[in-house]
């Protein structure tokens, strides 16, 4: 087996310390094992994508010295998402659903006044569909399967599919979430492990049953700790400590890497 990981950003805003740091262990993690670091451009949401983050992606591992060995891009691969969609679909693991936002707000509210986990309900499949409404897509998980994998960080995990909400994986106007084409893309890029912030924890008990229902064994994962700023979570929204900003900064670029090599880990850093 060649280890093989990936950074799949999202072309919506410069990268930050919290991004390239997760950069920085899938390729230190690949380049360990002799195996390949890829690049995966997670630019489905073509409203907010633009190429001169895209541009400033690719520099910015370049100074960093962080070498690719492949790059993909999630615009490019539509075709490749509708066909499993399809596949899904037939084996009625999405399904349609046509409830507005307010309405599950509305329905969130209900169940949290009654002392209830705010989980989505799913409709009756003979339920009458609303006349002229276009449906978002979820995905059925199985709720007589429980979620389980050894995480690599955090050690034995598992979640019970049925205190969690089928997660929405198409928007009624067609466009993908993050959840289903990243399944897809780490099958078909034959992506071994996935190292990634433990916010992503809950994202990856959903996608666990996601590889499992297009047939492919999941990926080695694990989760780290995030790095906050005095905002809170690092945000690429509030351009929380740039790339630009360190190189303007006189920041050496290795030395940037060696002190998020070490970042929570028992590493000391000083």
């Amino acid at each position: 087996m060649t280890v093989t990981t990936r950074f799949a950003p999202s072309p919506t805003g410069h990268l930050h310390v919290g991004n390239v740091r997760t950069a920085l262990h899938n390729w230190l993690w690949a380049r360990k094992n002799g195996g390949r670091f890829l690049l995966r451009i997670d630019d489905t949401d073509l409203a907010r994508s633009r190429e001169e983050y895209v541009a400033g992606i690719r520099a910015d591992l370049a100074w960093l010295g962080l070498d690719v060995d492949g790059e993909e891009r999630q615009s490019a691969r539509f075709a490749l998402y509708e066909a499993e969609f399809a596949r899904l679909k037939a084996a009625g693991r999405v399904y349609a659903c046509y409830e507005t936002p307010e309405e599950l707000e509305i329905r969130r509210k209900i169940l949290l006044s009654r002392g209830l986990p705010p989980v989505y309900e799913r409709k009756p499949d003979d339920a009458p569909v609303p006349e002229g409404a276009k449906p978002h897509w979820r995905f059925r998980l199985d709720h007589d399967a429980p979620i389980e994998w050894t995480d690599m960080v955090r050690g034995s995990q598992h979640f019970e599919p049925k205190t969690m909400s089928d997660p929405v994986v198409r928007r009624a106007d067609g466009s993908w979430l993050y959840l289903l084409p990243s399944v897809i893309d780490d099958i078909a890029m034959g992506i071994t492990h996935v190292v990634r912030g433990e916010d992503h924890v809950s994202n990856t008990a959903a996608q666990i049953q996601m590889f499992a229902a297009l047939g492919a064994a999941p990926p080695a994962f694990a989760h780290e700790a995030l790095l906050v700023g005095t905002e809170g979570k690092l945000s690429k929204r509030l351009g929380s400590l740039g790339m630009a900003m360190l190189r303007e900064a006189g920041i050496e670029p290795i030395a940037l890497a060696a002190l998020l090599a070490r970042l929570g880990t028992s590493d000391p850093v000083e």
